[in-house]
């Protein structure tokens, strides 16, 4: 069993309310937008993190980290990568990439709105976490927290940080 938390869209700014939530937490996701390499080391050196860039990531993390991942927990394929869309309004770049995986998750960040919706056409699950940071138009700053039990994903809750 391992305990996940995801968040995306920090833009330089990290909640220290963060570290108290994903305390049960194996290992963390952030979805890219993060602003800052503190944001990154904080994170690090916090809990196992596996973290893609967005859009307004600067060169500097960009060669710190991938656009994307494809990696596997337990029993589930994951596809993260920052800019994505959701079930019927996939990104064009990202749903190659999600049918050349086919994984049973698909995180992405970018829109700043909390969704977690189940592909029924194509058979995976969507997570985007929302905005954990301060910028943008979002007004609920949001993180995600589940487990992952083989091939089951379980226990999803949504924290709001405000």
């Amino acid at each position: 069993m391992t305990r996940i938390g995801i968040l995306s869209d920090t833009h330089g700014t990290l909640d220290q309310r963060v570290f108290s939530f994903f305390k049960e937490c194996d290992e963390l996701w952030h979805a890219g937008d993060i602003g800052s390499d503190e944001v990154i080391d904080e994170l690090k050196n916090f809990r196992p993190l596996r973290i893609v860039y967005g859009n307004i990531d600067s060169h500097k993390i960009r060669n710190r980290v991938d656009k994307e991942l494809v990696f596997q927990v337990e029993g589930v394929r994951v596809y993260m990568t920052h800019i994505g869309g959701y079930p019927g309004k996939y990104d064009k770049q990202a749903f190659v990439a999600l049918m050349k995986h086919s994984p049973q998750l698909f995180v992405c960040g970018h829109s700043h709105i909390l969704k977690v919706m189940f592909d029924k056409q194509l058979g995976w699950l969507h997570i985007n976490p929302g905005a954990a940071g301060n910028f943008g138009f979002h007004q609920k700053r949001t993180l995600i927290r589940f487990t992952i039990d083989g091939e089951n994903m379980k226990d999803l809750e949504v924290i709001e940080l405000d």
